[in-house]
């Protein structure tokens, strides 16, 4: 019965050898709930999601069998498209239900009729699983699945609507909210000026994280081009040891400057972020303006609008490079 915690990755730097390989897509992770003419969708997070798509809904009725429940991927043409489906409105829901559909990849059975399949292995689930969706039809799709490593490292490449590659263990029973599979995604890199930083929410005498700018080449969304002073912002980096975090603020100190003389001056608060800013409506959204002199280089998977969806990762400083020319070209890369 749901909610139900989905099995989790953890994301490491080489593909594993010997293991069951599928593609990593792009979307948002679910898990469909059927019982009969019911459907429950349940985010990762066991928050309701059928009624931001009703074409899925009305699709597991064709195509799941009577009483299931099936792991798998909601993607859209894009993550941005997904986005704008989470609406109040019925109506907007509906009319983009019609102009951007979703689809639904399925990668793992949790429940067949009377029998639960989690404690079974997975090569027993993934082979039940074919079995249950033999005759499935879009917008309900079987993933693709290989145990040949060359064939997964072409789909890593080549394949569009995904961010990588999960590898599985065949003998690994389901274990919901636990980080047993391996996800190995794409990373890009780019070198980004730090325009300021957030104190912890634990103490305000560590640094939270640092925000990151680039300068408008022409490439960032038109809107950005005045309000941000050339230096639009992209994100964030959050992950530091907590005693770097007290070292970072002796040494930001001196870059330190009243906000009347940042780039991001006529900005409102609310747009300094993004994504990877993992902003709460409850989140203060204050920062501490630095001038933009330093520069350093970030490690970073996807990007929606121009910034990181997630906060990016932290590689090194870069003293040898000029803040001037860390632009948003790098994100179109």
């Amino acid at each position: 019965m749901p909610p139900v915690e989905p099995m989790l990755a953890k994301l490491v730097r080489e593909l594993p050898a010997g293991k069951f390989y599928e593609p990593k897509w792009d979307g948002f992770r679910a898990i469909v709930f059927r019982d009969g003419d019911e459907v429950v969708i349940g985010s990762r997070n066991g928050r309701p999601l059928a009624r931001y798509f009703p074409e899925l809904v009305d699709a597991a009725l064709l195509n799941l069998p009577r009483r299931c429940v099936v792991d798998g991927e909601i993607v859209a043409e894009s993550f941005w498209a997904l986005q704008q489906r989470l609406h109040p409105a019925a109506s907007r829901v509906q009319r983009l239900a019609g102009e951007t559909p979703a689809v639904f990849y399925a990668f793992d059975l949790l429940a067949l009729g009377e029998t639960d399949y989690t404690p079974r292995p997975f090569h027993e689930r993934r082979a039940a699983l074919e079995g249950a969706l033999a005759a499935a039809a879009p917008p309900i799709h079987l993933t693709p699945i290989t145990r040949d490593e060359r064939q997964a490292r072409a789909w890593f490449d080549e394949l569009a609507g995904t961010d990588g590659l999960i590898a599985k263990d065949g003998e690994q029973p389901y274990r919901p909210g636990e980080r047993v599979m391996r996800k190995f995604k794409h990373h890009k890199t780019a070198d980004c000026v730090v325009a300021g930083y957030r104190v912890h929410a634990s103490d305000p005498q560590l640094v939270g994280s640092l925000l990151l700018g680039l300068y408008d080449d022409g490439s960032a969304p038109v809107r950005w081009a005045d309000a941000f002073g050339g230096l639009v912002p992209i994100g964030v980096v959050g992950s530091f040891p907590m005693a770097r975090r007290r070292e970072l603020l002796a040494e930001l100190a001196p870059l330190v400057v009243d906000a009347a003389d940042h780039p991001w001056a006529r900005a409102e608060p609310e747009t300094v972020g993004g994504p990877g800013s993992r902003w709460s409506p409850g989140k203060s959204l204050s920062f501490i303006p630095l001038r933009p002199e330093r520069v350093l280089e970030i490690r970073y998977g996807q990007v929606d609008g121009g910034r990181l969806r997630y906060p990016a990762q932290f590689v090194r400083w870069r003293p040898d490079r000029d803040p001037s020319s860390c632009s948003t070209a790098q994100l179109a890369r």
